[in-house]
């Protein structure tokens, strides 16, 4: 079966723990993750500025390792990235900000990317929001 996973919660959200899991447990089981998308404040799980408390897990850390192990498509809303201030080199700089949280193996882009993810999956998977 191929997934596509969108992730709307943030880091220190349960849901952000469970939507790697299950993504941990669907490529163990054989299954195909055609894209994982972030969204919302999903967004902070690809960010490289959260700093994560010692006595707790560190998602994003987690996360960039799954994606770039597994060489998976990780794809960043850019408009849910920009509102929150969660900006890769190219975006830092078109706005003037100093501050770049998002690089390798991240790539911001639209939402159309969930919507192609999509018609590529048997199932689409969403973990938190409202």
């Amino acid at each position: 079966m191929k997934f596509a996973i969108a992730l709307f919660s943030a880091a220190h959200a349960p849901s952000s723990r469970r939507a790697l899991l299950f993504a941990q447990a669907a490529l163990t089981g054989g299954h195909e993750i055609v894209r994982l998308f972030f969204y919302q404040d999903g967004v902070y799980n690809a960010s490289g500025s959260v700093v994560t408390p010692q006595d707790e897990q560190d998602l994003p850390k987690q996360w960039r390792a799954f994606v770039t192990e597994h060489q998976l498509d990780g794809v960043v809303c850019i408009a849910a990235a920009l509102r929150r201030g969660v900006l890769n080199a190219e975006e830092a700089g078109r706005y003037q900000r100093d501050a770049v949280a998002v690089g390798a193996p991240w790539e911001l882009s639209g939402l159309g990317q969930l919507h192609d993810a999509v018609q590529d999956a048997d199932r689409l998977i969403c973990f938190g929001g409202a």
